[in-house]
């Protein structure tokens, strides 16, 4: 892939180290020498340098194309020995198969070279903006030398409040500089595309600060706006210096440099007060989803130094809404169609849905329309040239009975969106008949019974089906109507209401479908159906001192209450005990194993005019126990070493809501970090809140608790406490014995140990050679040479011992050295 890569740099003109080549390096292995391809001397002795060549890159891939040149200036303030820091830039390049290749990098239009006067806030903008329409945000960073790294000692410049940058507009803020001389920073300016970071530049910069008695210009507020494309935006802009001086009012911007109708502001530079009309005349061209940014530079001609001050306006284009929008019922369908948008870049149409009037009005630059609505997308439509979308939910039609409300927006290849439509709504004609009840009368295993009712149609054409009319009732046992068949049929038009008996509802829902039938001898049809409804089932799942009430339920209708009813076992009445506008509840301070009855009430109904409202159904009657299904939350426990007896104390508490109902507490063990818990005791009283573990190798190991309620339920470990011999004695050996046969201290032995099964120790003479050595712990050495039997002299010796421990991670040597005094 090839890419035309252009770096900038401004020079001091008179000065000898002229560049009329660069390196660059690509970030791929390779650099090239560019040549420079145009060369512009400004005023200010400042020279504006081009380099422009191509290169091509291997593949996919993140290249930080960079150029180093030694050419920063001497005596830079926050860089320490500036004149030997070569001057470092890096631009990020991604190309990748999710990235348009195409993508081109953010350009800077405002020079890197300002001036400040000491105390005198000190305000910058790179003026960046970005050909894709890509999203820029700003950074500030540390100036870079010698192979891209940070510079050694490198500060941001000292200021009497702050230094900041506005990561979205770009001001540079330097509140307020404090010492005169010159000053470098970089800015770091990032390009993002669907919230991914997509590429960056850098931007390393010069700032002179003098001592001067100026104030910059101030810019009049300017409020950010939306504009529809195709208007003509028009703002006056004035700025005015409360020094005198003169100004020049100017501004740049991606609307000045767009290729299709750009913006103007003619630069006017009158007086102390000045003003110029930025005028856009926009176009669909313009419409995208990022706004536009237009800077506001405002420059006075003080001396010695001249003084800038910015302000930034933001500028939405949005398109205009789809025209003509309109919704027609048809069947079981409803029909939308809209004028082709006048925007033809683009992409296509997106449709919402919701149901109910909600009577949006967009707010200012509120594209789109806004999840708040409770508008659903349901369709997209990718050609402006289709100007209509039949919506049959889908397939299955959409239901009688309900009133469909839709808007429709154009959308475009980045992600803009237009304004959104007027609101249009529409409901099915009342040409079947609808169905509005299923709610079970009766709850038993044989002898249960449900009512269903429904209305009848009112906007059939009767000269097509003149009657007689007939309906039948079908049924099946599950919430959806998958095994249908008919039961029951009545005759007539007005007779809506029917009970089906001998069910078993307190295990099975059913569902229903009401056919009418013109059955007129030899012109006997089918005129429509219902939508499938079912009967509200009740589930419960007992818990501890709870209970958990789930429903389930198919209706065409909407539900938006439901009222939990509990039996009194006092009374033997139900008393409402709750609503909610969920399918699940869950009642609490329940007693474990007594007997608990529920039904549940629907409250809804459809939402055009002439229907029965509200619509009210009622479950099954289902009743159960409260159970501990519970485990017991784990306890909290410590354990404390007595070293002195040798064993461990497990210490645990249970918080006061987990006491009831345990039955069981487990001790689980081990010796090392390396094997599994076991459980080494089980107590089966839940007042005893510690155990003694009693362990003749060692004490070091692993400890936690869990317990078991009366039920069974078994509860998590409680947090693992590891102790280690760390905790008690070291073995530990004197440095002093008299074996004189006075029976005090006669014998080398160590001072009181626990936990050791064995060692090696080696005793010296003076002279290296060993006098004793043995394995037995308690050692008992006499003093004697232990190949003759003679005492050993008077005098130091000295030992190495091998201590084998049994600690955490298992058996571990330790030596100890030292020395031993032998006195007589």
């Amino acid at each position: 892939m090839e890419y035309e890569i252009k770096l900038v740099t401004y020079t001091y003109t008179p000065s000898p180290a002229d560049r009329p080549q660069l390196e660059i390096v690509w970030g791929d292995g390779t650099s090239s020498m560019v040549q420079r391809t145009l060369k512009v001397n400004l005023p200010g002795n400042v020279t504006r340098n081009e380099y422009v060549t191509t290169h091509t890159f291997p593949g996919d891939g993140s290249y930080k194309i960079s150029m180093e040149d030694p050419n920063r200036n001497y005596g830079v303030i926050n860089i320490p020995n500036s004149v030997n820091i070569p001057i470092y830039v890096e631009t990020l390049l991604v190309i990748s198969p999710f990235v348009n290749p195409k993508n081109s990098s953010p350009v800077l239009l405002n020079p890197p070279l300002d001036m400040g006067c000491v105390g005198v806030p000190f305000i910058h903008n790179p003026i960046a903006y970005d050909p894709d329409g890509d999203s820029i945000s700003y950074k500030l960073v540390k100036c870079r030398g010698t192979q891209g790294l940070e510079i050694p000692g490198y500060s941001f410049p000292q200021a009497s409040n702050s230094v900041s940058i506005n990561q979205i507009t770009g001001d540079f803020i330097w509140d307020s500089p404090i010492i005169q001389g010159e000053y470098n920073i970089a800015i770091l300016i990032e390009e993002w595309r669907n919230g991914v970071r997509i590429g960056y530049v850098t931007r390393d910069m010069q700032i002179i600060i003098a001592a001067c008695n100026n104030n910059p210009p101030v810019i009049n507020q300017i409020n950010d706006t939306c504009i529809n494309a195709g208007d003509t935006l028009s703002i006056n802009v004035s700025a005015y210096d409360q020094d005198g001086d003169i100004v020049t009012l100017s501004a740049s911007g991606s609307p000045f440099i767009v290729a299709n109708s750009p913006a103007t502001f003619p630069t006017t530079s009158s007086g102390t007060i000045v003003s110029s009309q930025l005028n856009w005349i926009t176009n669909c061209e313009h419409v995208r989803k990022l706004p536009y940014q237009i800077t506001f530079k405002a420059q006075d001609n003080g001396s010695p130094i001249k003084l800038t001050s910015y302000k930034n306006l933001f500028i939405t284009i949005v398109a205009k809404a789809p025209e003509n929008f309109t919704a027609t019922p048809s069947g079981n369908s409803i029909k939308l169609s809209w004028n082709k948008t006048n925007c033809s870049n683009a992409k296509g149409y997106k449709i919402y849905r919701r149901i109910g009037y909600y009577g949006y009005v967009h707010g200012m630059c509120e594209t789109g329309v806004p999840q708040y609505t409770g508008y659903s997308l349901i369709a997209t439509i990718p050609n402006i040239n289709d100007t209509s979308f039949t919506d049959n939910n889908n397939g299955p039609g959409l239901i009688h009975g309900i009133d469909y409300c839709y808007m429709i927006i154009s959308y475009f290849s980045d992600g803009a969106e237009s304004y959104a439509s007027n609101e249009v709504c529409a409901f099915l004609k009342r040409d079947v008949p609808i169905i509005t009840n299923v709610s079970i009368v009766n709850t038993d295993i044989i002898l249960g019974s449900d009512s269903i009712s429904w209305s009848k149609p009112t906007e059939f054409d009767t000269n097509q089906a003149p009657g007689p009319y007939r309906y039948i009732i079908y049924q099946s046992s599950d919430f959806y109507g998958n095994s249908l068949n008919p039961i029951d049929s009545l005759n007539g038009l007005d007779d809506t209401i029917y009970f089906s008996q001998n069910l078993n509802t307190v295990t099975n829902p059913y569902s229903y479908r009401i056919d009418l039938y013109n059955v007129q001898p030899s012109n006997r049809f089918k005129i429509g159906s219902t939508h499938i409804a079912s009967s509200i089932f009740l589930t419960l799942t007992p818990a501890d001192r709870k209970m958990k009430l789930q429903w389930n339920m198919t209706t065409p209708w909407i539900n938006n209450t439901y009222i939990i009813y509990r039996k009194n076992n006092t009374t033997n009445n139900f008393d409402s005990i709750g609503s909610t506008a969920n399918t699940y509840f869950t009642d609490y301070f329940l007693e474990n194993d007594t007997t608990y009855c529920y039904f549940i009430k629907s409250i809804g109904g459809y939402n055009i005019p002439n229907i029965i409202h509200p619509i009210i159904n009622f479950s099954q009657k289902a009743c159960a126990k409260p159970i501990d299904t519970e485990p017991p939350c784990p306890p909290s426990i410590n354990v404390i070493p007595d070293c002195q007896s040798g064993y461990n104390t497990v210490n645990w508490q249970f918080a006061d809501s987990c006491i009831t109902g345990i039955a069981y507490i487990n001790i689980w063990y081990s010796p090392n970090l390396n094997k599994d818990l076991q459980i080494i005791h089980t107590i089966n009283n839940y007042n005893i809140d510690k155990y003694i573990h009693i362990n003749t190798s060692s004490i070091a190991g692993c400890y936690a608790v869990n317990a078991i309620d009366s039920n069974n339920n078994i509860g998590s470990l409680s947090n693992v406490v590891c102790i280690d011999v760390d905790s008690c004695f070291y073995y530990t050996l004197p440095n002093f014995f008299s074996p004189n046969n006075d029976g005090k201290n006669d014998f080398f032995r160590p001072f009181p140990y626990r936990f050791i099964n064995k060692i090696d120790l080696k005793i010296f003479n003076r002279w290296g050679r060993i006098v004793f050595e043995t394995n037995n712990p308690d050692i008992n050495w006499d003093g004697k040479e232990m190949n003759t039997g003679k005492d050993c002299a008077d005098g130091v010796y000295f030992f190495t011992c091998k201590v084998y421990e049994q600690r955490l991670i298992g058996e571990v040597e330790r030596i100890i050295k030292g020395s031993i005094t032998i006195m007589r």
